[in-house]
């Protein structure tokens, strides 16, 4: 019989068994549903056909479902991840797929998290420091100078990789502390811009990185660059040269002179 057929589901439809946490800030758990699921189909389309048919007040965040806007972040199987991002013929079926709210971040509702933490992370990083000398209009870089920055621009700030960090996901203390890879990333890559007069106008971002933002706290165990589904290296490209120009500018003895004398000039 031909898929399609008006009442009928298409023959390469199958039901799924999904596990979906239910609750608030109070408390909740695991609701276990069985789903139908089509081919082609993504986590974030199941969700809401559980929302069309058996759970009308399950909250979840969404937008644009092409992976562009990182609202859709949760945890699938308990990995961090992007409901729109994640097919279905990833499992097999029949796989139990669990999916939960991000573990670092406190529950508002269901799937929905308040992940405020991060926007505060975000003030906390002072911004880009035009040179006092350029106007608007005069910056000239180097494309390799433009590529080394991109990188990190072309993150969606879906916070999977806040998420996963266990400084801040098994430690709630270190939040106060600890900006994140999310934010330690864009340090970075302010660190390395050409025309950041950070420097010039007293600001040293590398050490307010170690002191006041957390990186010591980082220990490179590289999750948070698995989870990117931007594929950013944030541990290789952001992270460790940080930490690498951090250490030089505290512990070399030639970096801490030329600073004196500098200082005294």
């Amino acid at each position: 019989m031909e898929s399609g057929t008006s009442g009928e589901r298409p023959s390469t439809s199958y039901d799924a068994h999904f596990r979906v946490w239910r609750g608030d800030a109070e408390g909740g758990g695991l609701e276990d549903f069985t789903v139908e699921v089509n081919e082609g189909e993504v986590v974030l389309d199941i969700i809401h056909r559980l929302q069309a048919t058996q759970a009308g007040d399950l909250a979840v965040r969404w937008n644009c479902k092409a992976g562009k806007c990182g609202s859709c972040s949760a945890e699938i199987n308990g990995r961090p991840r992007l409901l729109c991002m994640t097919r279905m013929s990833v499992f097999e079926r029949t796989d139990v797929i669990t999916v939960t709210p991000l573990r670092a971040f406190p529950v508002v509702r269901d799937l929905v998290t308040d992940v405020s933490f991060n926007y505060e992370k975000a003030r906390e990083v002072p911004s880009f420091a035009a040179p006092a000398e350029l106007g608007p209009g005069e910056y000239r870089m180097q494309q390799e100078d433009v590529g080394r920055s991109q990188e990190f621009r072309k993150c969606i700030e879906c916070f999977l990789c806040q998420d996963t960090c266990h400084v801040v996901r098994d430690h709630e203390e270190n939040k106060a502390a600890f900006a994140g890879p999310r934010f330690l990333m864009r340090i970075a890559e302010l660190d390395m811009h050409p025309l950041d007069a950070a420097e010039e106008q007293g600001l040293d971002r590398k050490t307010t990185a170690q002191d006041e933002h957390g990186l010591g706290y980082c220990n490179i165990t590289k999750c948070c660059t698995e989870v990117c589904p931007e594929g950013i290296k944030i541990t290789d490209n952001a992270l460790i040269p940080l930490k690498e120009r951090a250490a030089d500018r505290k512990y070399d003895p030639l970096v801490w002179l030329g600073n004196k004398i500098r200082r005294r000039e």
